[in-house]
C-alpha cells in the first residue's frame, strides 16, 4: 500500500500516510480511482497536495460520489455543466434556508472538481479561472431566480420605463460583476466584488403596498448577499464585497441606472475607473445591463489620450507600498513588489490611457490585453513575454496557496510542509527551486513595472532641481516687481506682458473653479512651463502661445500629466511652438495631438503613403462601420496628427518643400479614399450596388478628380480641396438592392454624403473645405458627372480657362476603371490643336482679369507684393506653364503626363519648348516663393510680403512673361 505515495516529496508523503485511514477507512472506493482516471496513485497525489480534498473526501464521501458519478474529475468542468447540477441541486427548493443550504452543497461539489484538477495541473490557468468564473456566474444568477419572485411576492413586482424602448414594463435587478469576477479570471477561493443596479425608478405593483423600486432592489440584494455571504453550518458560497459601489460603503446597496451615471459622470473617482475596467454583467436583465455598460464606457475610456493614469496608478501603488511595509506584506504574492497587482496596473495603465482609441484595449482579460499592447507596438514582444509567462507563474501560485486548504490567501507559506505542497503543485522538486523562479519573475515584473510607471522616489531619471522663484511666480507669493525682474533675468523679453497673462490665467474663473486634482496638476505644471520656455528664442512669445494649449486643457489636465511625465514631449511642445504659432493653434485646438510628441523619431519622420494607408485602416477598423459620427472624429484626427507630422519635419529641415506638399497631397488622398469607401458603404447597405447594362454590379465605377494644387500636388497647410466627381454608369438604370433608386441619384447622393463628411464641422474641427466649381457648368451643374457628359462638355462647352484647370487634374481617388477612363479624355482634351495666338491672347486676358480682383492694388505695389497674384508671382508661371501644355500637346502629347507645375516645366525643357535654363530658372523661382507660402503659414501670415522682396526671382518672371505670353 506505501506505494501509493512513494513518490511524494517525503514530509507530504508522511502527512498523507497519517490522514490516509480516517479519509479511506474501508479502502479507496473504485468510483473515485475511475474518476481520477489513474487510480490510488493519483487520489493519493492530490491528498498530498490539498488539506481541502481531504476533508472533504472525509466528511463528505458520498457527496464526492455523486460529483464523480455526474462527470470523472479528468474531465474539464464547462459552464453547461455547472448550469446543470445547479438545476439538479435547486431542484425542489422550497424556502430560503433550503436554497442556502442547496447552493452550499453545490459549492463544496463543485470547488472539490476545480481544486482537484488544478492542483494536479490537469487544467491550465484559463481553465481554471473560467470555471471559477462560470460557477459565480451560476450561483449569482442561480440565486436571483429564486429571490426575485419571492421578493415580488411580498413587496410587489417593480415597473418603470424600459431602458430601451422606453415602455412601462417590470423592472429586473442587473448585478454587476467587478475585479476577477468581471474580467472572468476568478480564483479558486477567492470573494466577488458586484454592484447591484436597476434600470429605473418607480414604484412596485401588486403587494400589499407599493415600495418605490430603489426599496425592491435594496432588499431583493441584501436576500442575495445573504444567500451567497452568510455563514451556516453548510458553509458559505462566495464572500461578497460590495465596497465597489458608488460612495462604498455608506452608499444605497442598490441604484438606478441614472443614479450610477451621474455619479460617475460627476464624483467618479481614478480606482473607480479602474475597477470599471473589469465590470460585467453577470447576473439579472443581460440586456439592461448592456445599456447600462454602454452608458458607463465614456467614464472608463476617455476619446482622447489620458496620461492621467500613470499618476493615479503610481499613487495607488504608492498606497499599497505603504500597506506592506507597515504590514509586512512583503512575501504577498498579490500586492508586494514584482506582484500581480503590478502586472494589472501596467496593463491597466494602457488601457485607460488608450482604451478610448483602441478599442482592442476595451476587454477586461489581462491576458488578451498583453496580446493586444503587442500588436499594437505599445510593448516590445520581449516584455510582453516576460510579464505573460510571471502572470501565468504568479496566479498558478495563488491557486496553489488557495488551493491547499481553499482559503483565499496570496502569502507564501512559512512551515515546511506547506512549502512542499506549495512547490510539488507548481511543479519544483524542492522549496528553493520553486523560490528561486519565483523571484526571477517577480525581479523581470518590477523592472518592467518600474520602466514603465515608475514613481518618483523610484526613478533614477532625476531632472535639475527646478528654481523655487518659479513656483512662487505662479503662486503669487513673490512681489510683481521681483516676478518680473526674474523673468528679464531669465530671458523673458516682455516680462511684464508674460507675467500679465500668467496672472491672468491663475486668476481665471476657469482655474479657480477647478476640481483639487485638476488646481494640484495645474500647480506643478505651470513652474516647469515657465522654465521649459526659457530654453527658445524668445520666451514671451512662446509662453503666450504655450499658454493657449493650457487655457485649453484646464478641464481635461491629464495633458498637463504627459507634459510633466515627458520631459521630451514637453521640450518638442515649447520649441514647435516658438517656431510656429500655427502648431501653437492646432495643438491647442486639438490636445490630443500632444500624443505625436512622444516619439521625436517619428514627429520628424512622416510615414509613406503605404504607411498612411494601412495606420488609417487600422485606425478604422476599432469603429464600428455604422458609427460615421466617430468614423468622421477619427480622420479628423488622423488629418490633424499627420499634418503635424508634416509642418514639424518641415520646421526642422527635415523636408523639403517638395516632399512637403507630396505629404499633405498623400494624407489628402488617403483620407478620400477612405471617405469615398464609407460613403459607398452606407449607401450600398440601403440600395445596393448601381446596375449596368448586362445587369452586374457597379462596384468601381466612381472616381473624385482632383484639381488646383491638390491636383497639382501642391496642397499647403490650409488649402483647400478642389474637386469633381464623375461616374462610369448608366443613369437611366437602377441600384440592385431591395429599395432600389435610380443610379443617377445613387451617384448624386454618394456625393453630397463624400462632401458633407469632408466638410462638416464636428468638435474636431473641418475635415477639408470643399469647392465643387471646376465641376462642369459650375455650380449650376451636376454634382456628379457621368464620363459621357464630362467628356460631352470638355469637347464642346468648356471655356478655356477649364482647360488650363484640367491641365493640373488627376484622379485622385475611386475606382480604377474610371479613373482610367478620366485620364484617357483629359489626355485627348489636351492634345487637341488649338490656334496658339488666340489661346495666348485668351489665357493673358484672364491673368490679367485676376491680378486685377486679387493682385495687390496699384498705390501699395512700392510696399507690398502679394506672392501669388502680383506680377512676378507665382501664378504668372502657373499660367505660362498651363499655356504652353495647351498650346504645344498637339505635338509633344507626353506634356500631358504630369499635373504638377514641377514637371511639366521640366517636360517642356526636355521637348524643347523652352530652353531648358529657362525651366530651371522658373522651377528655383517657383520653387523658392512657395516655400515661403509655406512658412508664413506656419508662422499664421498671409502670402503678402515687402514690395521690395525677391527682385531677382519677380524680374526674371516678368521676364519670361513678355517673352513667352506678349513677344
Amino acid at each position: 500500500m506505501s506505494e501509493r505515495w512513494n513518490a511524494l516529496p517525503p514530509a507530504i508523503a508522511r502527512d498523507v500516510a497519517e490522514r490516509w485511514p480516517s479519509v479511506f477507512p474501508d479502502g479507496v472506493p473504485g468510483w473515485l480511482g475511475r474518476g481520477s482516471g489513474m487510480g490510488e496513485t493519483v487520489v493519493a497525489d492530490a491528498l498530498g497536495r490539498s488539506l481541502f480534498l481531504c476533508q472533504v473526501l472525509e466528511r463528505h464521501p458520498a457527496q464526492v460520489a455523486e460529483l464523480v458519478r455526474s462527470r470523472p474529475l479528468s474531465e474539464p468542468t464547462t459552464a453547461e455543466y455547472l448550469a446543470a447540477r445547479c438545476r439538479e441541486h435547486l431542484a425542489g427548493v422550497q424556502d430560503e434556508a433550503s436554497l442556502h443550504a442547496a447552493l452550499r452543497r453545490f459549492r463544496r461539489e463543485i470547488q472539490f472538481r476545480i481544486i482537484w484538477r488544478d492542483v494536479l495541473r490537469w487544467a491550465d490557468l484559463n481553465e481554471t479561472m473560467t470555471s471559477a468564473s462560470d460557477f459565480a456566474d451560476t450561483c449569482i444568477q442561480a440565486a436571483l431566480d429564486w429571490l426575485y419572485p419571492d421578493t415580488c411576492d411580498q413587496l410587489g413586482t417593480p415597473y418603470g420605463p424600459d431602458p430601451v424602448t422606453g415602455e412601462d414594463v417590470p423592472q429586473s435587478m442587473v448585478v454587476l460583476g467587478m475585479g476577477k469576477l468581471g474580467g472572468r479570471e476568478l480564483n479558486v477561493s477567492s470573494d466577488i466584488d458586484l454592484i447591484f443596479a436597476f434600470p429605473s425608478n418607480g414604484e412596485t405593483r401588486g403587494g400589499r403596498r407599493a415600495v418605490d423600486n430603489q426599496q425592491f432592489f435594496i432588499r431583493l440584494g441584501q436576500r442575495l448577499i445573504q444567500a451567497l455571504d452568510q455563514m451556516t453550518a453548510d458553509g458559505f458560497v462566495f464572500r461578497v464585497d460590495m465596497r465597489l459601489r458608488p460612495y462604498g460603503q455608506s452608499g444605497a446597496l442598490a441604484l438606478s441606472f441614472a443614479a450610477l451615471e451621474a455619479y460617475y459622470q460627476d464624483q467618479g473617482r481614478d480606482w473607480e475607473r479602474y475597477a470599471m475596467v473589469k465590470a460585467r454583467v453577470v447576473a439579472g436583465d443581460r440586456r439592461a445591463g448592456a445599456v447600462l455598460m454602454d452608458s458607463l464606457r465614456p467614464f472608463v475610456y476617455r476619446k482622447y489620450i489620458d496620461f492621467s493614469a500613470f499618476e493615479s496608478l503610481r499613487s495607488m501603488k504608492a498606497m499599497i507600498r505603504r500597506e506592506v511595509r507597515r504590514k509586512g506584506l512583503e512575501t504577498n504574492i498579490k500586492l508586494g513588489r514584482g506582484g500581480i497587482r503590478e502586472i494589472e496596473f501596467v496593463v491597466q495603465a494602457f488601457q485607460l490611457i488608450r482604451g478610448g482609441r483602441d478599442r482592442e484595449l476595451q476587454q477586461r482579460a489581462l491576458l488578451a490585453i498583453l496580446s493586444e499592447l503587442e500588436r499594437l507596438e505599445l510593448l516590445p514582444p520581449g516584455v510582453v513575454g516576460e510579464l505573460r509567462q510571471a502572470y501565468v507563474f504568479l496566479r498558478n501560485l495563488e491557486h496553489a496557496l488557495q488551493g491547499v486548504a481553499d482559503k483565499q490567501t496570496q502569502v507564501l507559506p512559512e512551515d515546511a510542509l506547506n512549502r512542499a505542497r506549495v512547490a510539488l503543485i507548481m511543479g519544483f522538486d524542492d522549496w528553493d527551486a520553486f523560490a528561486t523562479e519565483l523571484e526571477r519573475h517577480r525581479q523581470r515584473v518590477a523592472a518592467h513595472f518600474a520602466n514603465i510607471i515608475a514613481s518618483g522616489e523610484e526613478d533614477e531619471r532625476q531632472e535639475p532641481a527646478l528654481a523655487e522663484e518659479w513656483q512662487e511666480i505662479w503662486l503669487t507669493e513673490m512681489e510683481d516687481a521681483a516676478a518680473v525682474a526674474w523673468l528679464r533675468s531669465r530671458g523673458y523679453e516682455r516680462p511684464e506682458d508674460s507675467y500679465r497673462e500668467v496672472r491672468a490665467l491663475r486668476d481665471s474663473r476657469t482655474v479657480q473653479t477647478m476640481q483639487t486634482q485638476g488646481r494640484q496638476r495645474l500647480n506643478q505644471c505651470m513652474p516647469v512651463l515657465l522654465d521649459a520656455v526659457t530654453e527658445v528664442p524668445h520666451p514671451s512669445e512662446t509662453l503666450s502661445r504655450v499658454l493657449q494649449l493650457v487655457h485649453a486643457v484646464l478641464r481635461r489636465t491629464a495633458y498637463l500629466v504627459l507634459l510633466l511625465e515627458n520631459p521630451g514631449a514637453r521640450a518638442q511642445l515649447v520649441s514647435l511652438c516658438s517656431d510656429s504659432p500655427w502648431i501653437a493653434r492646432q495643438l491647442a485646438e486639438t490636445p490630443l495631438l500632444l500624443d505625436e510628441l512622444l516619439n521625436a523619431e517619428s514627429l520628424y519622420h512622416p510615414p509613406t503613403k503605404e504607411e498612411l494607408e494601412d495606420d488609417l485602416r487600422q485606425q478604422m477598423l476599432r469603429i464600428p462601420e455604422d458609427d460615421l459620427e466617430e468614423q468622421m472624429e477619427s480622420l479628423r484626427h488622423f488629418k490633424k496628427a499627420h499634418t503635424l507630422r508634416v509642418a514639424a519635419s518641415e520646421l526642422k529641415g527635415t523636408l523639403p518643400l517638395m516632399k512637403v506638399s507630396d505629404y499633405l497631397t498623400w494624407i489628402a488622398e488617403v483620407v478620400l479614399d477612405h471617405v469615398v469607401e464609407l460613403a459607398l458603404s452606407s449607401l450600398v447597405n440601403r440600395h445596393g450596388y448601381p446596375r449596368r447594362a448586362d445587369g452586374s454590379p457597379c462596384t468601381s465605377d466612381f472616381a473624385i478628380i482632383g484639381y488646383g494644387k491638390l491636383g497639382g500636388i501642391e496642397l499647403g497647410y490650409t488649402s483647400d480641396l478642389d474637386l469633381v466627381f464623375i461616374h462610369g454608369a448608366d443613369p437611366s438604370l437602377t441600384t440592385d438592392g431591395d429599395r432600389p433608386i435610380d443610379n443617377a441619384v445613387f451617384y448624386t447622393r454618394l456625393g453630397q454624403r463624400i462632401v458633407h463628411i469632408l466638410s462638416t464641422q464636428t468638435p474636431s474641427g473641418q475635415l477639408y473645405e470643399v469647392d465643387m466649381r471646376l465641376r462642369p457648368s459650375g455650380n449650376s451643374g451636376l454634382l456628379v458627372s457621368t464620363l459621357a457628359a464630362f467628356e460631352k462638355y470638355q469637347r464642346n462647352e468648356a471655356w478655356t480657362w477649364e482647360h488650363q484647370a484640367l491641365a493640373r487634374a488627376r484622379g485622385v481617388a475611386g475606382g480604377r476603371g474610371t479613373l482610367s477612363a478620366f485620364e484617357a479624355i483629359r489626355r485627348d482634351i489636351l492634345c487637341q490643336r488649338r490656334d496658339r495666338e488666340r489661346l495666348r491672347q485668351e489665357v493673358v486676358a484672364m491673368r490679367e482679369k485676376m491680378r486685377a480682383s486679387l493682385g495687390t492694388p496699384e498705390s501699395r505695389r512700392a510696399d507690398v507684393f502679394h506672392i501669388k497674384h502680383d506680377a512676378g508671382g507665382i501664378v504668372d508661371i502657373e499660367f505660362m506653364v498651363q499655356y504652353l501644355v495647351l498650346a504645344w500637346s498637339a505635338d509633344y502629347p507626353e506634356l500631358t503626363r504630369w499635373s504638377d507645375n514641377i514637371r511639366q516645366l521640366e517636360e517642356l525643357g526636355r521637348v524643347g519648348v523652352l530652353p531648358r535654363n529657362d525651366t530651371e530658372r522658373l522651377r528655383e523661382s517657383f520653387i523658392t516663393l512657395r516655400s515661403t507660402i509655406h512658412r508664413r503659414a506656419l508662422q499664421n501670415l498671409n502670402s503678402q510680403v515687402d514690395g521690395q522682396a525677391f527682385p531677382e526671382e519677380r524680374a526674371y518672371i516678368r521676364e519670361m512673361w513678355h517673352k513667352v505670353m506678349l513677344d
